[in-house]
């Protein structure tokens, strides 16, 4: 069985936010603090073996917080080539470890618990089960959680689809619609 300890959790946060205005949304307020803080913390309390945080830059706001919450951070500097720039800046990290999976994990996902991610854990093995998604009963999303055979493939994605295609064959973990929430305009950001 895999646990927490045998896998890194990489935090996307290299967005460009255009649907959300100038601001930087993963700086938005949400219940007292930045948006990106909630997924993060949620990350720590998994304790995976390593946390990594993909961001556009290594000495930002945003990037300082999630330092502090114990994150490596990852520069992505072409954000604007889409999701699947970043998650192959978070893989080729993650590559880099012993771990047997990473999980990639949204920053404007903000309600999704720990219980959750180890629910996808729990789920997860490297061959019966490579590729763990959430699902809102709707379709496969993240956090989802990919065994270390598929990195290269992960690495090789163009564009915002990420790993959508692996997500296709998928065994899914079940959530709560608002659990899967993302925040991408400020309307989207409960009062």
């Amino acid at each position: 069985m895999v646990d927490a300890a045998n896998i890194a959790v990489i935090l996307l946060a290299a967005g460009t936010s255009r649907r959300f205005g100038a601001d930087d949304k993963l700086l938005a307020p949400l219940a007292g603090e930045p948006l990106a803080l909630h997924a993060a913390r949620h990350i720590v309390e998994l304790a995976p073996r390593r946390r990594i945080a993909v961001c556009r830059d290594d000495d930002g706001a945003l990037a300082r917080l999630l330092v502090a919450q114990g994150f490596e951070i990852v520069v992505n500097p072409h954000p604007e080539h889409g999701l699947s720039r970043s998650l192959s800046c978070g893989i080729a990290e993650a590559a880099r470890g012993p771990d047997v999976a990473a999980m990639v994990c949204l920053a404007d996902m903000p309600f999704i618990g720990a219980r959750h991610l180890r629910k996808l854990i729990a789920r997860f093995d490297p061959v019966a089960a490579p590729v763990v998604a959430s699902t809102n009963g709707d379709a496969a999303m993240p956090p989802a959680l990919f065994a270390r055979a598929l990195f290269d493939t992960l690495r090789r994605g163009e564009g915002d689809r990420g790993g959508k295609a692996l997500l296709a064959d998928a065994a899914l973990v079940p959530a709560r619609a608002d659990e899967l929430v993302d925040i991408d305009r400020p309307d989207d950001l409960p009062n």
